[in-house]
């Protein structure tokens, strides 16, 4: 690989001119190589699969560009964290949000008990939907949590359950994108 020396004249150069690619290295020095040929690559179907989930995150962004109120959110965090307004509405649909386990320690089945829920994203969850059934299907109540700030959420029960009663607690929390995830408990109250 070639090394070039610019003595300074030059402030930035990158591209490629004809068959070669010039690129700047983290220490500031430029190097000069051959273009590098993919005609002959096949991609793998995981390699194809990421790249339609990529061109779905770019279309995402493209939208956020599109709407005056969702490009404000993300320009305002974008600036906070120091990156291209873009770049965060790629990352934010490729990235999941995720919770932590659900913390039943305040539910005793009673009306007013809360389920305590800790989300997490690098932009943030929008909502957190809560759901109770019985272990027969059958529905207890369902609703969405309190956002006590900071990714944790609160559900506040309306519905009172019987002591000794199995039941089964689904929460699923959404980010801006729609992405979702979802965390369950199975306790007998």
């Amino acid at each position: 690989m070639a090394k070039m020396k610019f003595n300074g004249f030059v402030e930035k150069i990158s591209g490629s001119v004809g068959g070669l690619v010039v690129r700047k290295g983290r220490r500031g020095k430029y190097t000069l190589s051959n273009k590098p040929d993919f005609s002959e690559v096949v991609p793998s179907l995981a390699q194809m699969g990421q790249r339609k989930v990529f061109g779905r995150a770019v279309e995402y962004a493209n939208a956020v560009k599109a709407n005056p109120d969702k490009l404000a959110f993300y320009e305002g965090l974008a600036q906070q964290k120091d990156m291209p307004t873009f770049a965060l509405c790629v990352g934010d649909y490729l990235n999941a949000p995720t919770m932590d386990d659900l913390d039943l320690s305040i539910y005793k089945g009673k009306v007013g008990d809360s389920i305590l829920i800790a989300t997490h994203d690098d932009v943030g969850v929008i909502s957190v939907n809560v759901e109770l059934t019985r272990m027969d299907g059958a529905n207890i109540e369902r609703g969405q949590a309190i956002n006590l700030g900071a990714g944790n959420w609160a559900y506040i029960a309306t519905v009172p359950v019987a002591a000794g009663t199995d039941i089964f607690i689904e929460a699923e929390a959404l980010d801006r994108p729609g992405n979702r995830t979802v965390c369950s408990a199975n306790p007998t109250i």
